[in-house]
């Protein structure tokens, strides 16, 4: 891993991957702060406070600092396990879901502070059924498709091999309609077939495709 031979080198290579579990996986034993001491300790980390207090700063972990990991919510508890993949400054991150049963506010902090350790030069693999979330904050994206890579592109490319825009209207009789136009040319045309099927349009919405709709397409799941 980045040159550090995983079997006979595997400290270096330990200390170059920062990993956050999809699973809540603590020491109940410890505080906030003590558990991410005890974590710097495993990578031969000394005096490593400085950092400890701006990760958890980031992470609005510094009111828990001094509570014990089992009286923390589910939510504050995955933040503290975002802080343990942090706080040696690994190259490498790899986040497992890391926004799953959050809340919004922590959910906008963690991106924050992800897009800015991206900034620094640390690589940041993230694995996450949000495809909104991998459309906003990823440069290049895998699909997987029963264990398999189907795509594997930037999120531009796979954006731009799908053409064309998505019509989704909602007639005054409650049902919604769903067309795919190759382009804006096609819209007034189909506008007029609505209202020569006796559609009354009271809502429209017209937009790209997103990375949802390339997912299914690629996969074959769309319908």
């Amino acid at each position: 891993m980045l040159g550090a031979d995983v079997v006979a080198d595997y400290r270096r290579a330990r200390r170059m991957l920062g990993v956050v579990p999809q699973e809540l996986v603590f020491d109940p034993f410890f505080t906030v702060r003590e558990t991410l001491r005890i974590q710097s300790g495993y990578y031969g980390l000394r005096g490593n406070d400085a950092w400890i207090d701006e990760v958890m700063h980031h992470l609005d972990l510094t009111a828990k600092a001094d509570v014990n990991m089992r009286a923390l919510s589910g939510g504050m508890k995955r933040r503290v396990l975002v802080a343990q993949a942090l706080v040696h400054r690994p190259p490498v991150i790899v986040l497992d879901e890391p926004t799953a049963g959050v809340d919004v506010e922590l959910r906008q902090g963690l991106w924050q502070f992800v897009r800015r350790m991206n900034r620094e030069g640390h690589t940041i693999v993230l694995t996450t059924h949000y495809l909104e979330e991998a459309e906003q904050h990823c440069g290049r994206i895998a699909m997987l498709k029963q264990g398999r890579i189907a795509a594997l592109d930037t999120t531009r490319n796979l954006l731009g091999r799908f053409s064309g825009l998505e019509l989704r209207v909602r007639g005054r009789d409650g049902a919604e309609r769903c067309l795919r136009l190759s382009g804006a040319g096609e819209l007034e045309l189909a506008l007029a077939r609505l209202r020569g099927d006796g559609v009354e349009i009271v809502d429209m919405e017209l937009r790209p495709p997103d990375l949802e709709e390339v997912f299914l397409r690629i996969t074959g799941s769309a319908a």
